[in-house]
């Protein structure tokens, strides 16, 4: 599977890159927020979505199609309730998101004053720490891959970027605790720095 990414990753990359010979490049750098949920409740409880956070780094190489690539410390929160005592505990995942995307502007373009984008591509998370009581990062299924689609809209040097990602594989390792796959909201604002 990940060889099909790559190879399908290579050959879009190839087909673009006559496009961009005249681009100009765009640092990124980001904060915003997160929105986890689980595609399944194991047994013993259920989880609910909680607000995390990201921040980090993107660069965007491109005109009116571009291709963006970044790396991105996220934090994925959860809510615990047990079936049995009604307990509640907060977990949460930590680790390195890196997406690679490739977008277009539907409005505009890197230098205009407005612009619109649409964009979608797919990204690693590599778990680096997890609060969650009796679990470690063991546990939990490290990388993940996922698929996202999403838009931004820039305003002067700033920018707004929203996207919804589907997880490809599972988000625990554990077969006894089974809660299936990660759907994750994004949303990030930050500032253009274009060259």
């Amino acid at each position: 599977m990940l060889r099909t990414a790559l190879a399908a990753a290579l050959a879009l990359a190839l087909l673009v890159m006559p496009g961009l010979a005249q681009a100009q490049l765009e640092l990124k750098p980001a904060l915003g927020l997160t929105y986890t949920s689980l595609s399944k409740n194991p047994v013993s409880g259920t989880y609910s979505a909680q607000v995390g956070y990201q921040f980090g780094l993107t660069v965007l190489y491109g005109e009116t199609l571009y291709v963006e690539g970044g790396l991105l410390y996220a934090r994925k929160n959860l809510g615990f309730t047990e079936t049995s005592s009604h307990a509640k505990f907060d977990t949460g995942v930590s680790g390195l998101r890196i997406p690679a995307m490739v977008g277009f502007h539907i409005l505009g373009a890197p230098k205009d004053f407005f612009a619109l984008r649409v964009f979608g591509g797919g990204a690693a998370f590599i778990v680096a720490d997890v609060t969650a009581p009796g679990l470690t990062k063991s546990n939990f299924t490290s990388p993940t891959w996922g698929v996202f689609a999403g838009a931004g809209v820039d305003v002067a040097f700033l920018f707004v970027d929203l996207a919804y990602e589907w997880s490809l594989t599972d988000y625990s390792s554990l077969s006894t605790v089974d809660v299936g796959k990660s759907r994750s909201f994004y949303a990030n604002a930050g500032v253009k720095i274009v060259f």
